[in-house]
């Protein structure tokens, strides 16, 4: 019979019976798991499935069926003899030769005589070994006729063992089977069994702990299932290879001007470099420096792409020719849409973009809250994207050359970043440029070589011709410098420093809005500045009745209100929906799937905003887009409002226009006062107005002395605070605010009370 040996390493399963120096073989409960566990478990089970026998959880007994035919072959004699033992497996399992039947006798003799030697009685022995017989027969038949050979058979018993399989495991183990028993909840109930561990011995290791919660010979299965099917996604894998940054210097530009030739010597590896810089080395040099570095590009005959800020989104076309269908799981996904990658000019290119994109994608696969749905739009984004510069980075490309691609101003989105993360692992070098500090890159990769340095410089766009290079004096960057000592964080902004707003409707109590009313919104509550963005707190209210019914008062309040920055309508309509309109006839082709079509906008004749400042416009276009996303006005998406919100407000009054243009996001806010003293319900156009005003960052108030509702008859929610501050008064008439005077007599009452 074979012994058992000493375990010095888990790599000792895998050996050979000529490689260890006589007839032993091992038998181990392992206890614990470390990552050395976790690898070995995965490579024996993966030998135990091909050549032994896998058990997860108990063995089952044999059942009626099996113990008739049993019966039928064999009857139901016993004899405690190796002689009938010997006789009855060669009839019982004929596949096992002599040796091998001499074995397993032998092993089941032992076995029975130390239970007989423990107390049981003929029949006890009779039952174990009938079990051990058909055990033998029904889960272990593949594996005995294999017992003696130089690859030993292997066994993995998953779970707490019982007596009589612990029994058996000894018989097999004296047989010639190395066996693996893995116990995740500790060895108290083997030890129950063994307990001078003489059948098997516990594995001993530095740095063992308990299992991972949810450990199981399925999950280790899934996984190899899983590592199986993606070698087949693959297919057949390039013969070359990266060796990305390994060469550099870490000197940036000169590393990628470092010719092709003399980055590395293996003929299998092509050598790029993968580098993000932020920030900008010498401020007065920069902009030239780039320019010398893309022109030496071109002359070494680099083949060079230049991508400025953003990565332009796949248009519709772009989408369309990627032919899909519908995916139930994401190898299908990927292996249909890989086949998209196309570049017969060099198989071997396409092979290397074909493992990155499936590299990147299976990376996608493992993100947070990452759906098949989403994973598939990703593969198509990288394929269109692929499609439209592969010929600038791959015309002709023969191993060992390298591209180089220069995306300028950092990642903004996701995919942009996938993007270039996929492309560092072709034959292209990817140099990241940031040199505003200000703008973050959200580009993250192990591969990815940063350099920084803390000069700041604002770049509108990567300098490629002479024409294009505007450098500053020393003198110049010194008063930026100072513009951004002053200016960031400090509670002092520069004019029109920011080109972006967003408005916050204040809640407040009336009495509030006077004191609010003049104020500089940077001073006023929940101002702020956010990734260049201004937040500002605005008034949107209705003040219905008169304080007290004292009109002489009720109108010098209100002249109190009005400042140079405030427009007053006096009277509705102020809009009026048979006023010209030019815009009306195209509002429809202005507006495609929920979005403002910007650029037909723009170039459209009719548009009447291209005199102003280009954040304007945008700011004009981004509040009209919200406005109508925000679904304020009754009707939006349901029957045609959305293209008379878009007439009414790219047809704005001059006087309107202009103050949106003088607006200055960090100092005082424009105003609009409407006053309504009669039953007139506000025209629809108002009402839009109002709400989009409130949106571009005025302050809107509107004085109802009647009390009656006005704007809320276009509205879907409440979106205005009203403040109910008196008696309802009818029929007042509108004075000129140029003869009210402001200071009215208050009584004693008032002064102390201040009402």
């Amino acid at each position: 019979m074979f012994e058992q040996k000493e375990l010095q390493s888990l790599n000792d399963y895998f050996l050979n019976l000529n490689s260890r120096n006589g007839k032993f073989v091992y038998f181990t409960r392992i206890n614990g798991y470390n990552s050395e566990v976790g690898e070995f478990i995965r490579r024996y089970y993966d030998a135990a499935r091909r050549s032994g026998v896998v058990s997860e959880g108990r063995i089952p007994n044999p059942d009626e069926k099996n113990l008739a035919y049993y019966g039928e072959i064999m009857g139901m004699d016993f004899r405690m003899e190796p002689a009938f033992l010997s006789a009855s497996l060669q009839k019982w399992l004929p596949r096992m030769n002599d040796y091998q039947r001499q074995n397993v006798a032998a092993a089941i003799f032992d076995t029975l005589d130390t239970m007989r030697r423990e107390g049981k009685n003929d029949n006890m022995l009779r039952n174990a070994y009938i079990k051990f017989m058909c055990w033998l027969y029904y889960k272990f038949e593949r594996i005995v006729s294999q017992l003696g050979e130089g690859n030993i058979p292997k066994i993995l018993y998953e779970g707490e063992i019982s007596n009589y399989e612990l029994k058996l495991m000894a018989v097999l183990s004296h047989a010639g089977c190395d066996i693996v028993l893995l116990q995740y909840h500790g060895d108290a109930g083997y030890q129950r069994l063994d307990p001078r561990s003489q059948i098997s011995r516990e594995y001993q290791a530095g740095g063992l702990a308990a299992f991972p919660e949810g450990f199981c010979l399925k999950q280790v299965r899934g996984q190899l299932e899983q590592e199986m099917n993606r070698e087949r996604l693959y297919g057949r894998r390039p013969e070359a290879a990266a060796c990305t940054n390994a060469w550099i210097e870490g000197k940036g530009l000169e590393d990628i001007l470092q010719d092709i030739q003399t980055r590395g010597e293996d003929p299998k590896l092509f050598y790029n470099c993968f580098c993000r810089i932020s920030g900008v080395w010498d401020k007065i040099t920069y902009i030239n420096d780039l320019y010398q570095f893309q022109l030496e590009l071109k002359n070494k005959k680099r083949r060079l792409l230049i991508l400025e800020h953003t990565l332009p989104q796949p248009s519709m076309e772009e989408i369309n020719a990627i032919p899909r269908k519908n995916y139930a799981k994401q190898e299908q996904m990927l292996l249909d849409l890989s086949a998209n990658i196309k570049y017969t000019a060099n198989i071997e290119l396409q092979r290397i973009m074909n493992q990155a994109f499936l590299d990147i994608l299976l990376e996608e696969a493992g993100r947070p809250g990452m759906n098949l749905n989403k994973l598939t739009n990703k593969a198509i984004y990288l394929l269109c994207w692929l499609k439209r510069y592969q010929a600038e980075l791959f015309a002709n490309w023969r191993m060992p050359e390298v591209g180089c691609l220069i995306f300028f101003g950092g990642c903004r989105t996701e995919n942009e970043a996938m993007f270039l993360r996929f492309v560092a692992r072709l034959p292209v070098d990817v140099l990241v440029l940031c040199p505003n500090r200000n703008q973050k890159c959200c580009l993250a990769d192990p591969l990815l070589y940063e350099i920084h340095h803390d000069p700041s410089l604002a770049v509108e766009k990567y300098p490629r011709e002479n024409a294009e290079i505007r450098m500053g004096t020393a003198a110049y960057h010194a008063e930026r410098e100072l513009d951004d000592i002053m200016y960031q964080d400090s509670g002092i902004y520069r004019d029109r420093q920011y080109g972006k707003a967003n408005a916050l409707s204040l809640q407040t109590m009336y009495e509030e809005v006077a004191i609010l009313w003049d104020q500089e919104v940077k001073y006023r509550p929940n101002f702020s500045t956010v990734d260049n963005v201004v937040n500002i707190p605005v008034i949107f209210a209705k003040v219905s009745g008169v304080k007290g019914g004292n009109v002489p008062a009720y109108w010098s309040e209100i002249k109190k209100l009005v400042t140079d920055q405030t427009l007053v309508v006096r009277s509705a309509p102020y809009i009026n929906s048979t006023d010209p309109n030019p815009i009306k006839a195209h509002a429809a082709e202005f507006f495609k799937n929920g979005k403002l079509q910007r650029a037909k906008i723009k170039e459209h004749q009719s548009y009447p905003y291209g005199f102003l400042r280009e954040e304007i416009q945008e700011h004009i276009l981004d509040k009209l887009q919200l406005l109508i996303d925000q679904r304020v006005i009754k009707g939006t998406f349901e029957n045609g409002m959305e293209y008379t919100i878009i007439a009414t407000i790219l047809n704005l009054k001059v006087e309107v226009v202009r103050k949106i243009q003088g607006f200055d996001f960090t100092k005082k806010n424009p105003k609009l006062i409407y006053i309504n003293t009669t039953e007139h319900i506000i025209s629809l156009e108002d009402s839009i107005l109002a709400a989009f005003l409130n949106l571009a960052g005025f302050d809107v108030l509107f004085f109802v002395p009647t009390g009656y509702q006005n704007i809320e008859k276009y509205f879907n929610q409440r979106v205005m605070e009203e403040h109910q501050v008196g008696d309802y008064l009818y029929d007042l008439r509108v004075p000129d605010f140029g003869r009210i005077s402001s200071n009215i007599r208050q009584s004693w009452r008032e002064r102390i009370f201040k009402r």
